[in-house]
């Protein structure tokens, strides 16, 4: 769980806030002049940026204010809290990438060689092995 800094309030539980979205998205100047696909771009396409990402929240139980948060998406670290109206502050510095997935040519999370199955155990039938598709099956 998440502990926020209300800028009004102070830090608060997660549960106290509301997530409104992704921050700065600019208004269009002149929204009667947009076509559909354009509209629909500006209600529903938003970042999914990896790193810092500005956010916009609401102190929905306390203050009922908003203001706007640059978290990390991968850490959930927030880095700043600033208000409404003003400018993104610049973000850390990006950390390395590290993670646990391995990479050795065995891995099954690189997809380069299948599991094996020498240990398992699979009940055989005494009936013998077709190699034709039963009939109505199609290729």
């Amino acid at each position: 769980m998440l502990l926020i800094s209300c800028p009004n309030c102070g830090s608060r539980d997660e549960t106290e806030f509301h997530y409104g979205g992704q921050a700065h998205v600019a208004y269009p100047e002149n929204p009667n002049a947009l076509n559909d696909r354009e509209w629909a771009e500006f209600l529903f396409y938003r970042d999914n940026t990896k790193g810092a990402f500005a956010e916009r929240w609401l102190h929905s139980t306390g203050c009922r204010q908003w203001f706007n948060m640059l978290r990390d998406t991968v850490t959930y670290e927030i880095q700043a809290i600033y208000p409404m109206g003003t400018a993104r502050p610049d973000a850390a510095p990006p950390a390395p990438e590290s993670g646990t997935a391995s990479t050795a040519p065995d891995s099954t999370t690189t997809g380069t060689a299948a599991p094996s199955i020498a240990a398992t155990s699979i009940a055989t039938s005494s009936a013998p092995a077709s190699t034709t598709a039963p009939e109505g099956a199609t290729k």
